[in-house]
């Protein structure tokens, strides 16, 4: 089935939904269908939601979400999506996977959204695809699958698979398969429904710092935070990033200052420990391994820096998280 050639033929959607998925992300695929059908004044889509164990599943938001129809073997339709966020490992357990091996050759297309991306790649579908996942999980993703090419993408079709990144790019995938199928009219109606404006393709790299109004007031602060952003792991030297904007250091700074209110040294800072705590929190990383992936010089300095900021240390702060106790930084 090509899912991408022009055609008014409806679509036939299931949509897995895992626990501790966004809500926006989730929002981002079912009211871009809903969209089109309310825009089109036909049924273009067609759309159900399962969740593991035929059980409400609460999104992070702490919506809950009840399946419309039971998870069965008779599932069938044009195109399956496997919704997940955090905890997927524990959210697709063996048994979940057994059961979507059986289905899956009931659909022409399957998609996985953020962490949707690691079931198909648990289930051995990405190998030797083109594929993408949730920013943060990029450099993990690709070393515990090194059979996929893992993508930087916002979103990558690679026949019979979709992935996305998280909730924009979902939007975005959206609108690109109404533009494919139905239209570009349609697709425009869409996105205006929304007050949405598709600025990227499906190739621009997922930003890991979203950069905002900054990038039109300041565009030299925003290209050196994408630099900082890029550097994380083998920190540039302040001048070295003024000398790739043809900037004085004094400049630099004066810029940093008047943006944000920081030096471009404590921005860089900022990032690298904002990263630190993002793997303190959500990886099993050791402290180590996260120092050298956060550009610090020893654990040492990672842990002084990281108290200072944080008011633990990173071994406790993780502790902390995993009882439960909320942060105040």
């Amino acid at each position: 089935m090509d899912l991408f050639t022009r055609s008014n033929a409806p679509l036939k959607i299931t949509l897995l939904l895992a626990a501790d998925s966004s809500l926006m992300s989730l929002a981002s695929v079912l009211d871009v269908m809903r969209g089109a059908n309310r825009m089109a004044q036909s049924k273009l889509f067609d759309w159900q939601i399962i969740t593991p164990h035929d059980q409400a599943v609460q999104l992070t938001c702490g919506l809950s979400i009840q399946p419309d129809v039971a998870f069965n073997p008779q599932l069938q339709g044009d195109i399956l999506i496997i919704l997940a966020g955090f905890h997927h490992e524990q959210h697709f357990d063996k048994a979940l996977l057994r059961q979507l091996k059986n289905i899956i050759p009931r659909f022409h297309w399957i998609g996985g959204i953020e962490s949707g991306s690691w079931a198909l790649a648990r289930l051995g579908l990405l190998d030797g695809h083109q594929a993408t996942t949730h920013w943060e999980d990029l450099e993990d993703f690709a070393l515990k699958h090194p059979s996929i090419q893992v993508k930087p993408d916002r979103f990558v079709i690679d026949a019979p698979t979709f992935t996305s990144g998280g909730a924009s790019p979902s939007f975005d995938f959206m609108l690109h398969l109404i533009r494919c199928r139905y239209g570009q009219q349609l697709a425009l109606e869409v996105a205006s429904i929304f007050i949405y404006d598709p600025i990227h393709t499906r190739h621009d790299a997922q930003s890991l710092v979203c950069l905002g109004l900054l990038e039109t007031q300041e565009p030299r602060v925003a290209k050196a935070i994408r630099l900082m952003a890029e550097h994380l792991e083998d920190p540039l030297s302040i001048r070295q990033i003024a000398q790739e904007l043809a900037l004085s250091v004094r400049m630099l700074e004066y810029l940093f200052r008047e943006q944000l209110n920081a030096t471009p040294a404590q921005y860089y800072l900022h990032l690298r420990l904002h990263n630190a705590r993002r793997l303190v929190t959500d990886t099993g990383l050791s402290i180590q391994e996260i120092a050298l992936r956060t550009g610090f010089s020893s654990l040492a300095v990672l842990s002084r820096c990281f108290r200072d900021t944080y008011q633990f240390s990173p071994a406790h702060y993780r502790h902390r998280f995993k009882q439960g106790i909320n942060h105040t930084a």
